[in-house]
């Protein structure tokens, strides 16, 4: 087992960005061979990102990219708000983007083992080289790609990416400015489904029995003739639809319109055709259950353990 030189262990420190105790040992592993010792450090590294992978990584950023025709929505996630705004961090998101537009991967899978854009190696291979400078547990979540006239929008510096796909006989470049007001809506509102037609039927039956249980339950609805409870719950399933449906949903812009009515108005000015056909929208973290820690009751904890 070759000592290894200051220089080497600095020079190793360097180019991994891996504490000194670790380059030192493993250049002595290595017999000084530096190309061995960073494959060993990145096994270490390795090894050290399954123990952290128990760590909710539930901050990170969400991009929405165009090139030409095709697009793509990824959630990229890490542990800590500070670690998302780490400059190779962005510049990886940004690599991955690109790499699924490029690649069109079937699945996650898929793009893990994809040789990254830009670069040499496999997307997963990166992200663990990174994993060894950054020291947090790291996770690409998940992608979208699409391909036609889109207008891509993120939201707060990565806490919300949309992507609007359009079906328009307008040049792109004019179409635009609807679909970015469109992209607007979608980040604002949240809308659950694209149009009426696009709720599944069971959805709209399970709110009917809901609004019907609910009247049985108030006694000035329960003594009404079950025609006219039907009536209303007709009427409560449109407001439903209203609050749930993009193009059903009031203009953020000007609430007098519905989304529908905003973009026809805007095609007739424009002279063409404008329809919205699909959306994604990501929303950083939604779904991941975050961990809270009580900071001063965990150091309280390890006092106590120390006593």
């Amino acid at each position: 087992m070759a000592k290894a030189s200051v220089q080497e262990i600095k020079d190793l420190m360097k180019v991994t960005g891996v504490g000194m105790m670790d380059c030192k040992k493993a250049l002595e592993e290595a017999d000084g061979d530096t190309d061995k010792a960073i494959q060993i450090l990145r096994e270490k590294g390795l090894a050290t990102q399954a123990k952290k992978s128990a760590r909710v990584a539930a901050e990170g950023i969400v991009t929405s990219v165009v090139e030409g025709n095709v697009g793509a929505v990824v959630e990229v996630n890490i542990e800590t708000d500070f670690a998302a705004n780490n400059e190779e961090f962005k510049a990886f998101v940004a690599a991955v983007a690109k790499t699924v537009i490029e690649k069109n991967p079937a699945d996650l899978d898929a793009l893990k083992a994809a040789t990254i854009s830009g670069g040499d190696k496999s997307v997963e291979e990166t992200l663990q080289d990174l994993f060894i400078k950054i020291r947090e547990n790291m996770v690409i979540r998940r992608f979208q790609r699409l391909e036609g006239v889109l207008v891509p929008y993120v939201h707060g510096g990565g806490s919300i990416g949309v992507m609007v796909k359009l079906d328009t006989d307008l040049a792109a470049d004019k179409a635009f400015a609807v679909g970015k007001d469109c992209a607007l809506q979608v980040a604002a509102m949240n809308p659950a489904y694209l149009n009426r037609e696009a709720v599944p039927a069971e959805v709209i039956e399970n709110e009917k029995s809901i609004m019907m249980a609910q009247m049985a339950e108030d006694p000035k609805m329960a003594s009404k003739p079950e025609q006219v409870r039907a009536k209303i719950v007709e009427g409560k399933v449109g407001k439903y639809y209203s609050e749930n449906c993009l193009l059903e949903q009031a203009f953020v812009k000007d609430d007098k319109l519905s989304v529908q009515q905003y973009i026809d108005a805007s095609a007739k000015e424009l002279g063409g055709k404008i329809a919205v056909v699909e959306y994604v929208r990501f929303e950083r973290g939604e779904g991941v259950e975050k961990k809270v820690d009580d900071f001063a009751a965990e150091v309280a904890q390890m006092a106590k353990g120390n006593g």
